[in-house]
This record gives C-alpha cells, structure tokens and sequence, in this order.
C-alpha cells in the first residue's frame, strides 16, 4: 500500500503537467466550441450549443480536408514503416563505419521540417527544379512537370518529402527493438533448419511488434496533425488537394476569425484521431493475444 502511495506522488507532476497542456486546452476548447462569434460586432460571442457542430455535419471543405488527411497518413506512415524496417534491418548489421552511417541516418529527421519544405518546394520547382531535370537527363519527360501545381501530384510530392523526412525516426526505433532481441534465437532458429526468411516471420516480427506499434502510433498522431510541411510547400493548394484539417482550421481561426467553429473542428479532430488510436491498440493487443 506504501508502494502505491509513493508511485502516485511521484506521478503527480507528470499529471499535473498533462493536465495542463493536454486536458485544459481539449477542455476549453470544448467550452468554446459552443459559443457562435458575432463577426462585425461588438458583441461577446453568444452561446449556441451545438450549432458549430451541426454546421460541421454539412461542411464540404471540412470532409475534403479530412479525407486529404486520411490520405496522406495512411500512405505516408505505409511507406515510412517498410523503409524505416528495411533500414534499421541494415544498420543492426556488423560493418565497417556502422556508427557514421547510424548518426548520417537521422539527419533528415533532426532538421526542422519547415527548412526542409522550403527545400523539397524547390526540388519539385516545375523550372527549376532538380526532379524534373533528373527525369529530363534520364529521358523520362519531354517538359518540366508541375508537381506542386497540379492536385494529384503536390499530394505525391508532399508524401515524398514527409516519408524522406520522418523515415529515419521510425528506423530508430525499430532498430532499437531489433538490438533488444538474442542473437541466440536466430542461431538455435538456425540450427532447426530455418531460413533467414523464416528467422524474420517467425522470430524478428513478432518480437518487433511492440517497438511497431509504437512507431506507428507516433507516426499517426504527427502525420494526421501535419502543418508546417504542408503550409510551406503548397499552402493547401491547388484548389485544396492539400489541405489538411490543420490547415483548415489555421484557415478558420486566423483568416475567418470564426474562433468558435475552428475550435469545433479542432475537438472533432481531436475525437477522431483519438477514437482512431485506440481502435488500432485494441486491435493490436488482440492480435498479441491471439499470438
């Protein structure tokens, strides 16, 4: 009973401060979402319940941003998992200059996202760009393609730059679960007759699988609340191919000053991405059950 005791104290301040930059903003912006602005007025904003709510329901740009969203979430965070996996399968092999070839992995990952938009908005440039002028010099296009100018194509050219970006973080943690398993396995694994193939379904996945879903759920919860990368390479545009929710709720509050309805979006986003986590853990668990 001491032993709870003392493990609550000590979690108090890790409460405490989830509390404040978790629960307190969700809670508040629960609270707001139920307040209708008066833009052009002076008046306070007047209490309308669920109204923003009711609105959202037939909101096209809002059920257009979010499937945008779904979209590149599951193909990015799709990608990064089989290069991130195939990666940190390299980089747990013995060779020479391992440790330079781990600390050049993750440099994508540690420079800031907004720099690398600017970078990957000018290697797409249609003129000046260096993607068309390898696929010109390969001679796979005749003319320079409008990568972010045209609605297909800037989602591809986003992807691109979000799973060059972000790959390495998953490597990482994956190729700290692969650290953590015996090498001891493989060679009895080995000895019975098995493959490297079957060495990897039968003994790297499974035990692989809790530093996977961690990777995945990170992954899930960044790429489904991007911003920066999206706002720097195409703004949303064109025509909204790339507009995600949170470039659709920056629209709201910042340009529309509708602070009430953007704080709506912002807690059915927050239920979404949450409902959406916790299906995917329960999955998971059940599948580490079944196993």
């Amino acid at each position: 009973m001491n032993n709870q005791k003392t493990g609550w104290i000590l979690l108090l301040p890790a409460l405490f401060l989830l509390f404040l930059v978790f629960l307190y903003p969700i809670s508040r912006a629960f609270v707001l979402s139920l307040f209708t602005e008066n833009l052009g007025t002076q008046l306070e904003p007047v209490f309308s319940g669920l109204a923003n709510y009711q609105r959202m329901v037939g909101d096209g740009r809002f059920w257009q941003s979010l499937n945008n969203t779904a979209i590149f979430t599951v193909i990015s965070v799709s990608l990064e998992l089989v290069l991130g996996l195939c990666i940190a399968l390299v980089l747990n092999q013995s060779f020479s200059g391992r440790g330079i070839v781990r600390t050049i992995a993750i440099i994508p990952w540690a420079l800031p996202t907004s720099i690398m938009g600017l970078a990957w908005a000018w290697i797409f440039n249609d003129r000046f760009g260096v993607a068309n002028d390898i696929l010109q010099r390969f001679g796979l296009i005749e003319t320079g393609i409008n990568w972010l100018g045209e609605p297909g194509l800037a989602m591809v050219a986003i992807i691109i730059a979000d799973v060059w970006k972000t790959t390495p973080f998953i490597s990482i943690i994956l190729l700290a679960g692969l650290q953590s398993i015996s090498q001891d396995l493989y060679e009895a694994h080995k000895i019975d007759g098995a493959n490297p193939w079957q060495s990897f379904y039968q003994i790297t996945l499974p035990l692989l699988m809790p530093q996977i879903m961690v990777a995945l759920l990170f992954r899930f919860a960044q790429a489904f609340g991007i911003f920066d990368l999206v706002q720097v390479m195409t703004g949303g545009g064109p025509a909204g191919s790339t507009e995600t929710v949170s470039i659709y709720i920056y629209s709201t509050v910042m340009r529309y000053l509708d602070f009430g309805y953007g704080a709506a979006l912002v807690v059915a986003t927050f239920m979404i991405l949450i409902t959406t986590v916790a299906l995917v853990a329960w999955l998971f668990n059940s599948y580490r059950f079944k196993s």
